[in-house]
């Protein structure tokens, strides 16, 4: 496999640069995590420690393997503004194997449209990935994230929605949603 240095930009747009992590983006990321709108779809805040772990093991991942959730900054101003990237859900179901696109962005970078810009950058990249099938999940109620799914051209079957395994089932976010890349459905 390919190996990717920290200051190497794997993917480049007109307006983002995807890259491995650097520990400039240390701070900025534990803020991201810790932003409470950020993280609503999420069962809960990352505490500082999450965060850092979570960093160093995509800065491992990418620099071995060429993919993972990649660092995402602005290209005029080298703002760190999240991630996008390339992840192997870490759970059990009916749609497995396969490797899942996702993001997440700080909250003053919204509706701009760099999820969808940065994701199909990614997708149509030489940026290696499992061969797997191509998908994206979220909780049912994370309307913007299905947004972006659907813009960048990602297909919702309702028979493939599921519980989530790692969340209670009376939790607002079990329900989850699965879109799947149209040429690979």
């Amino acid at each position: 496999m390919q190996t990717i240095a920290p200051d190497e930009p794997c993917v480049e747009t007109d307006r983002l640069l995807l890259r491995n992590w650097q520990d400039q983006d240390r701070e900025p990321f534990i803020a991201l995590n810790q932003d409470a709108d950020v993280m609503r779809y999420f069962p809960r805040i990352y505490m500082s420690e999450e965060s850092e772990a979570f960093m160093n093991k995509q800065q491992a991942l990418i620099a071995t393997n060429g993919y993972g959730l990649f660092s995402v900054s602005l290209k005029e101003t080298s703002e760190f503004i999240g991630f996008i990237g390339y992840a192997v859900p870490g759970f059990n179901a009916a749609f497995m194997p396969c490797v899942e696109i996702g993001w997440r962005l700080k909250r003053s970078v919204w509706g701009r449209g760099y999820a969808p810009e940065g994701a199909c950058a990614l997708i149509n990249s030489p940026i290696p990935r499992p061969q797997d099938p191509l998908v994206s999940l979220t909780a049912a109620i994370n309307h913007p994230s299905r947004r972006v799914m659907e813009k960048i051209g990602f297909v919702h079957n309702p028979e493939e929605d599921f519980l989530h395994p790692l969340l209670d089932a009376k939790s607002p976010l079990a329900v989850h949603v699965l879109y799947r890349k149209k040429e690979e459905m």
